[in-house]
């Protein structure tokens, strides 16, 4: 791949507590990752992204930080995290790690300071108001308030839970933390940087209410720019590093101002991910997405799930596809078959697109979310506040064997693994044509023609189609019965079995025009 590998890369997200047990403690680790570290070379994939790793207690599953510059003991040591880098760039694959620079840690050594001495300078690090009452009325991320009382007239903000208290983004030494942090793992052969909650950094500091139809308080405020304008001038010093951001923004000129020539190099597509299983909107979809980046020179980026929404193969098997926190999708029916189904097609869809394609851990295998976990092992903060757990899409990876924890760990699994995962392992799909693990695997394999320019074929309404180059072709048949094809040389690769030369419903296909 070229120095700019991020335009076109397949990159696969690592939920480290999840992913695989090198210690038997039943929490994934580094140990694990690395043992493992051939089913993603086997895989094809260009690049890792690695959920947080640092030092944290775990209020929130690692996004609450309290030392950037180590590794958790749960997870392993700096030592195994710099092997980890080598070892997958010997084996061809680029490394990101996750910045969280919205808020960090209250075991944090910035916040304890600044709990303990009013008159601490760390204190104007963080967003300390006094007031007899809440300062505002403010709703959290993840539901609830966003203020935590100190003392008798003394509040700080947090606009995920009392663990996690925002950083006063306006603060010098704020800025200049977060520079020295990407250096620091720059300097350890990191290629990328993946940034939590991009879009939240600076807040109003008149501290207005939130009120429709007037500028946010805190959500994509324009001084965020600024930031990353200075993160990419660190990122533009080591050849080949990139940015992504995770900025959750439902318009687009907004959301596309991020990507700007000197700001981040990609940022992830939730405009896509929430999208229903619908012909007519996810074509809206993928013509707003691709003529948004054009505008700004900036690669697409294609994603289904991840750590923090329902997988995929449960959205499609529902009534209601679309995701949305706004949407808690629990509980409601789900078919199963019509879903995986439905995310194999989709993994022809996401690959054949222009630009970069992430896959979330367990998506090659066709896992689906487990909303089967009692309720005393729900770890996820954001249960008690919004009723929805997230906890049912970072189940541990099964890896081979008939029942739990299928090689994950030699102890109890953190969270529980449905016994019918036994046919989802990656030991019961290796060689298996029909599985979707040697779809996966076969579709990054095939994808050689991403620098190609795309184009739509006309093929009716509930039809997806289109060419890359002259001689490549992917049709999406979403329509409720069979299709016929276009005229083609050869098939490259089917989601489902054809019909002759009939494209069954819910299918996808590659062809060699």
């Amino acid at each position: 791949m070229t120095m700019q590998w991020w335009r076109d890369a397949v990159i696969y997200q690592v939920y480290p507590r999840s992913f695989a047990d090198g210690d038997g403690d039943g929490v994934g680790d580094i140990a694990g990752i690395r043992a493992r570290l051939g089913h993603l070379r086997d895989l094809g994939v260009d690049a890792i992204w690695m959920s947080p790793w640092y030092p944290s207690p775990m209020a929130d599953a690692g996004y609450d930080v309290s030392d950037f510059r180590d590794i958790d003991p749960v997870f392993g040591s700096l030592a195994e995290a710099e092997a980890l880098i080598e070892e997958a760039h010997e084996a061809g694959i680029r490394i990101i790690v996750d910045i969280v620079p919205n808020h960090i840690s209250s075991e944090h050594p910035w916040f304890r300071a600044a709990l303990a001495d009013p008159e601490a300078k760390e204190r104007d690090y963080f967003w300390f108001r006094k007031s007899q009452n809440m300062p505002t009325n403010w709703v959290g991320e993840f539901g609830g308030t966003a203020w935590t009382r100190v003392d008798d007239d003394t509040w700080y903000l947090h606009l995920f839970t009392p663990e996690q208290p925002d950083l006063n983004w306006d603060h010098p030494e704020v800025k200049k933390e977060f520079e020295s942090i990407l250096r620091f793992w720059f300097d350890r052969g990191a290629d990328g940087i993946r940034i939590d909650s991009a879009a939240l950094l600076f807040k109003d500091p008149t501290l207005p209410e939130v009120v429709e139809d007037r500028p946010h308080p805190f959500h994509d405020l324009d001084a965020v720019h600024d930031v990353y304008r200075s993160w990419r001038r660190i990122a533009d010093e080591y050849e080949g590093r990139a940015l992504i951001g995770e900025v959750w923004m439902p318009d687009v000129e907004r959301f596309t101002n991020y990507l700007r020539p000197d700001e981040l190099h990609a940022a992830f597509n939730f405009d896509f991910l929430g999208c229903a299983w619908d012909p007519r909107l996810m074509r809206d979809c993928v013509d707003r997405t691709l003529g948004a980046h054009a505008h700004v020179g900036a690669p697409p980026t294609w994603v289904l799930s991840n750590h923090d929404v329902t997988r995929h193969v449960t959205r499609y098997g529902r009534a209601d596809t679309t995701f949305s926190f706004e949407n808690n999708l629990d509980g409601t029916p789900v078919d199963l078959e019509l879903g995986t189904r439905r995310a194999r097609a989709a993994a022809l869809l996401t690959l054949a697109l222009p630009g970069s394609a992430y896959i979330y851990q367990g998506e090659e295998l066709g896992l689906w979310e487990n909303e089967a976990i009692p309720q005393d092992h729900i770890q996820d903060p954001m249960y008690a506040r919004r009723g929805h757990t997230r906890d049912g899409c970072r189940v541990p990876m099964p890896w081979s064997g008939d029942e739990p924890p299928y090689d994950f760990t030699t102890g109890a699994p953190w969270l529980p693994q449905p016994a019918e995962w036994k046919d989802r392992t990656v030991q019961a799909q290796t060689g298996d044509p029909s599985s979707m693990l040697e779809l996966y695997r076969s579709a990054i394999r095939l994808r050689t023609f991403t620098g190609h320019e795309f184009a739509w074929l006309d093929r009716g309404e509930d039809v997806l189609a289109w060419t890359r180059g002259t001689d490549f072709a992917c049709v999406l048949n979403l329509s409720g019965t069979p299709v016929s094809l276009p005229e083609h040389r050869g098939i490259l690769l089917a989601s489902s079995p054809l019909d002759g030369d009939l494209l069954p419903r819910d299918t996808a296909v590659w062809l060699r025009l």
